[in-house]
Formats: C-alpha cells, structure tokens, sequence
C-alpha cells in the first residue's frame, strides 16, 4: 500500500475540530499542490486506558503531488506528523508527534521519504504522552 504525506495537512487518524481553507493548483505538468491554512485541533486517545489529548495542529502548510507520484510537502508552525518506526528512528523522532517548526518531507513515487527537515521542536510525543 502506498504511503501519502497529504495526511501532514489534510486529514486527521482522529477525531477532529477544524476550520481548514485549502486552495488546489493543477498545473500543465499534472501535479497538484494544496494550500491549506486554517484551524485544525485533534484528540488522540489511548483505545487501553481511555486516557486522551487534544492537540492544536493548525498550522499552514502545502503539499504538491507530482505526475509521477512523489510528493514535496512544507509545513509551519503546529503541526502533526506520522512516521513508519523505521523512518522515525532514521530521522530522529517520534513515530506520532505533534510539532511547532518548519518542516519539509519529500517522498519519491513508491511512498518511501527520500528527505525530512526539521527546524523546531517537538511539542507533544503522542505515544509517551498517552502511556
């Protein structure tokens, strides 16, 4: 199954209160990029222990999927991100996590991160914070 980075920006894995504006620009090329801005919050619950958190994930950000597939995206300010545990080890963070930064991921078009940067700190390690 392939892997999607739009998750960074469009869409949550759990319950959610937002308020997202997102523009699509299509180019000749074929790629799509999103540009999403708004309020997003979301609450992430331990399914074992009941225990929950809410998160503010609001910040801005854009992803462009190419005709080929791979995928570029950037992202300010508060922000959410779900790593395989293999990606999250090589890249040094939480495999759920909820960041305040700037990031950009590229993915080439068989879903594997080619690149992740990183400049700002993780706010909420989802997993630790729910144990």
């Amino acid at each position: 199954m392939r892997k999607r980075i739009i998750f960074l920006l469009l869409a949550a894995a759990a319950p959610a209160v937002a308020v997202l504006i997102s523009k699509v620009l299509n180019t000749s090329d074929g790629s799509m990029t999103f540009l999403t801005a708004g309020t997003l919050k979301i609450s992430y619950t331990n399914l074992q222990t009941g225990k929950t958190i809410t998160a503010n994930r609001s910040g801005p950000g854009n992803t462009t999927v190419f005709a080929d597939g791979s995928e570029f995206a950037a992202a300010k300010g508060p922000g959410g991100l779900i790593l395989a545990p293999p990606d999250a080890k090589g890249f040094g963070l939480p495999t759920v996590s909820v960041l305040a930064g700037a990031l950009t991921i590229t993915v080439d078009p068989a879903g594997n991160i080619t690149s992740l940067s990183f400049h700002g700190h993780v706010l909420v390690n989802v997993c630790a914070a729910l144990s």
